[in-house]
């Protein structure tokens, strides 16, 4: 059986439709979940879906990605640009991770313009609201069919 793709959401994510729908839209994480587990499962896939407000629970749900799953796919959230953990659990892992973010970080404020992520990851999407995720999955794919 083909391992599933973990999709890993960070803090605040929760609120997705609520908070600030100017920047990150009106769908709520449990549309996002959805549309992530159509396109997973028209690629073969399964899909761990899974988010966090807690730092040290994303670096166990990175772990466990590591040990189960195919791939990574990461919207971090504000961590992305303060969690040395993070980046170090990402840098243990041998499966690909994709970093993806439904806002464009770089176009907003400066300290939102780092990215510990990025370091460890084979790459960013990022600013196509949660199109951002089909996106990923997208890349996802194609670096699994080159292995």
């Amino acid at each position: 059986m083909t391992k599933p793709i973990y999709i890993l959401n960070g803090p605040n994510l929760n609120l997705l439709g609520q908070r600030e729908p100017e920047i990150y839209g009106s769908n709520t994480l449990t549309d996002v979940e959805e549309l992530c587990a159509l396109a997973c499962k028209k690629q073969g896939y399964g899909q761990v879906f899974k988010q966090t407000n807690i730092e040290g629970e994303l670096v166990d749900h990175i772990q466990e990605a590591g040990a189960k799953g195919a791939a990574l796919i990461l919207n971090p959230a504000a961590y992305t640009h303060t969690s040395v953990a993070i980046f170090d659990a990402l840098k243990t892992l041998t499966i690909p991770v994709i970093e993806v973010h439904i806002s464009q970080p770089a176009a907003r404020e400066s300290f939102r313009q780092i990215s510990y992520v990025a370091q460890a990851a084979k790459g960013t999407i990022s600013g196509f609201g949660i199109n951002s995720y089909l996106l990923a999955i997208k890349a996802v794919i194609l670096t699994l069919d080159k292995a």
